[in-house]
């Protein structure tokens, strides 16, 4: 066997174990809609929403309530994320990265600010105001932009098979948007804020994950998420929350009393299921791409409705699963050309 036959195999394994990676995080992401929708009707969060209801009207209660929420998501994330690198030994190699600020830890903190407050909030916004069903398959749309935007920055290759995913793709985002406000508005209502909190978890996730991609060029997978959700947690816990309770809303008095064991046990399993499936997809990014690696964690929208059929009885409105399915096949177009062929992610 000469050596590019060798280069060729050692290639073919290296992008299996990165579809592995990939496709455990589809897993645990769909699985964190389960308690991520929980979480609304679990003390305080329940009665959060009553008390800002009555007071500033539903819409801002539940914006509030999704801040709230997706505050003490980054925390327990991060927990779990600190454990897990604990248990890898990576606290020296964590610090040395956050001092590297300008040729490495900018990138994950940049990461923060598209992945959280645009992407995890707006998710937790589309799942308070349309559902879990929807918020999972309207950020289906992510790794369009992801693929588009690592090819403009940093040339990562997108072969002629993943152009063809990426534009369906892009007709099943049309047909959960556009179909759901189409049905929504001939029955009477549209709940607007829902389909922005969708496009911006859609919009968010894409640009995290092609930002991402360069940070991961220098640091390690599980020390970069860990940073990147330190980032999150710091722009809620110091910027938007505080914004928030100056101007009326009673942040901090719900969060002392969210140290409760029913959300505690309930924000765990969001932090464990979250924490991990942000591990898996930063591990796949520099092993098959960031567009391969949103294309094959695309599935989570398949294993979110799965499981949310299957734990809590929700089936999501037809154009949802219509256009969550089209999503899915493109994901599959955009990731099944053959593996061994690609011998390099970028260009030269």
């Amino acid at each position: 066997m000469d050596i590019r036959e060798l280069k060729k195999l050692e290639n073919k394994r290296k992008m299996n174990k990165g579809y592995m990676w990939a496709l455990f995080c589809a897993i645990l992401w769909g699985i964190w809609y389960i308690p991520g929708t929980i979480i609304w009707a679990v003390p305080p969060f329940d009665s959060m929403w009553v008390a800002i209801d009555a007071t500033h009207g539903g819409s801002m209660a539940t914006i509030a309530v999704a801040l709230l929420i997706s505050a003490f998501n980054a925390l327990t994330v991060i927990a779990a994320l600190l454990i897990w690198n604990g248990y890898l030994g990576k606290f020296g190699e964590m610090k040395r990265t956050l001092k590297e600020f300008h040729p490495c830890s900018k990138w994950f903190f940049l990461a923060s600010i598209f992945g959280g407050p645009i992407a995890i909030l707006g998710s937790f916004i589309a799942i308070g105001f349309i559902g879990a069903g929807f918020a999972a398959v309207a950020a289906l749309l992510y790794p369009v932009i992801g693929s588009v935007l690592a090819r403009q920055w940093y040339g990562e290759q997108i072969s002629k098979r993943a152009w063809m995913g990426i534009l369906v793709i892009i007709v099943g985002g049309l047909t959960i948007f556009v179909g759901g406000a189409i049905t929504e508005i001939t029955s009477g209502s549209i709940n607007y804020i829902g389909y922005i909190g969708g496009l911006m978890a859609a919009l968010g996730w894409g640009i995290e994950g092609a930002i991402a991609g360069k940070g991961l060029d220098i640091a390690e997978p599980d020390v970069g998420i860990t940073i990147r959700f330190i980032g999150e947690a710091s722009i809620y816990w110091i910027i938007l929350i505080p914004i928030f309770a100056l101007v009326g809303y009673p942040m901090f008095e719900y969060a002392l009393a969210a140290f409760n064991p029913l959300s505690i046990i309930v924000l765990g399993f969001a932090g464990i299921t979250f924490g991990y499936c942000y591990v898996s997809w930063y591990k796949s990014f520099p092993l098959i791409g960031v567009g391969r690696g949103q294309g094959i964690g695309n599935l989570y929208g398949l294993c979110a409705v799965i499981f949310m059929y299957l734990f809590m009885a929700q089936v999501p409105a037809w154009t949802v699963l219509v256009g969550g399915a089209l999503c899915v096949l493109g994901s599959f177009v955009m990731i099944s050309e053959e593996t061994g062929d690609a011998e390099s992610l970028r260009g030269e």
